[in-house]
């Protein structure tokens, strides 16, 4: 089965499988795949399984959804293609794709593929959370991340009018009560 997996540090090797025709992909909890990071837009894209094609679609999203480094609004992801959503890349993987390229380049069949051995867990085994002391050492970015665009914050253009409106609001009921007041004081009594 097809799965997303996160390339990014700090999120490497989170995963997500892709096992309904649509999954949605941002920052807030009620999206399928939540990537918590703030260079990922709330809903920023959605996931469409199409037969044996995957169908990336952006929803608006502030920082872009490229694939390849290539900004696309709606684009069909490969296996191994790098897909990224803001700062956060990821990849496709599926099952058998990582082989079938190099042996169909060097025009051999492909062997099959080996039965995975089933790993035994024991009760001592301690999972790892959090950054790794490597990791904070590295830096926050990986090298090939391209640092020539800034991400920027969409306006909220809707906020910006409504402090227009109320400004004129308010001036025109200061200029209401200074009309009443002069009405008031020039009326005779």
């Amino acid at each position: 089965m097809a799965k997303l997996v996160i390339l990014t540090q700090g999120l490497t090797g989170r995963t997500h499988e892709l096992n309904v025709d649509r999954t949605t992909i941002g920052r807030v909890e009620d999206n399928m795949f939540q990537i918590a990071e703030p260079s990922v837009s709330s809903h920023h894209c959605e996931v469409h399984l199409r037969g044996s094609e995957i169908l990336i679609r952006d929803l608006n999203s502030t920082n872009g959804t490229f694939i390849n480094g290539e900004k696309v609004t709606e684009s069909i992801l490969k296996p191994g293609q790098t897909l990224r959503l803001g700062n956060v890349e990821l990849k496709l993987d599926t099952p058998g794709a990582a082989s079938a390229p190099a042996a169909q380049a060097a025009g051999a069949t492909p062997p099959p593929p080996a039965p995975a051995k089933p790993r035994q867990v024991e009760p001592t085994m301690v999972i790892p959370r959090g950054v790794s002391l490597s990791e904070l050492e590295s830096g926050g970015r990986p090298a090939s991340f391209d640092t020539s665009k800034e991400f920027s914050k969409k306006r909220n253009k809707a906020g910006v009018y409504f402090w227009i409106a109320a400004s004129i609001g308010v001036l025109l009921i200061a200029g209401l009560l200074i009309y009443a007041n002069y009405i008031i004081k020039s009326s005779p009594h």
